[in-house]
């Protein structure tokens, strides 16, 4: 008995360092990223700029974007647990065209101290966050939600863009991580997508 007991306070326990999304994933959830390695990811610029460290996927140095390669999405919820340095700056882009350069596709921006005003949370390009919603070096919460050209973006929870995108800019394709710049270092865990289709 006293075995047992032991063995549930070490669950317990455990459960408490766990990720939020790692004890019981929500019906419907895709993990995109296995915690480990980068099968079924691609970059098509600088490769060498993605890593897996700490169970995170890492981005760091020179300009390059990370894309999830294994299906197109549409209709999706996409979230991700992410961290940033200081000055850092990146995105989780959605319904992005694959290739080098700068992806044609939505990107909810990840940027809470670099120089560009728009901070995390915004749609780039389309609806701007001025203020600054979270601290660097601290893990935070962005969830995305597309249905047709409805686009919400939430920061840890909260509702920040709730926006109706009435030229249908883009309308399907792959989800990628952003590395901005060399100044900025990014990480990525918990990385789910939830077809709506």
């Amino acid at each position: 008995m006293k075995i047992a007991r032991l063995g549930w306070m070490v669950v317990v326990a455990w459960a408490a360092c766990v990720p939020w999304t790692a004890l019981a994933d929500e019906p419907g959830w895709i993990r995109l990223f296995d915690g480990r390695t980068l099968n079924g990811w691609k970059a098509y610029e600088r490769p060498e700029n993605w890593t897996v460290e700490n169970g995170a996927i890492v981005g760091r140095g020179a300009r390059s974007h990370l894309f999830y390669i294994k299906r197109k999405f549409k209709d999706f919820e996409f979230k991700a647990e992410v961290m940033i340095n200081p000055g850092g700056n990146s995105g989780m882009y959605f319904r992005a065209q694959l290739g080098p350069g700068w992806p044609k596709g939505y990107e909810a921006q990840v940027n809470n101290t670099h120089r560009d005003p728009r901070k995390t949370g915004s749609l780039y390009g389309f609806v701007d966050v001025r203020r600054q919603l979270v601290e660097d070096n601290k893990w935070f919460t962005q969830h995305v939600i597309v249905r047709g050209n409805h686009i919400i973006i939430k920061v840890n929870g909260q509702v920040v863009v709730d926006f109706v995108d009435k030229n249908n800019t883009y309308t399907e394709g792959y989800i990628a991580l952003q590395q901005h710049d060399p100044g900025s270092v990014v990480r990525y865990r918990n990385i789910m997508v939830k077809p709506l289709e």
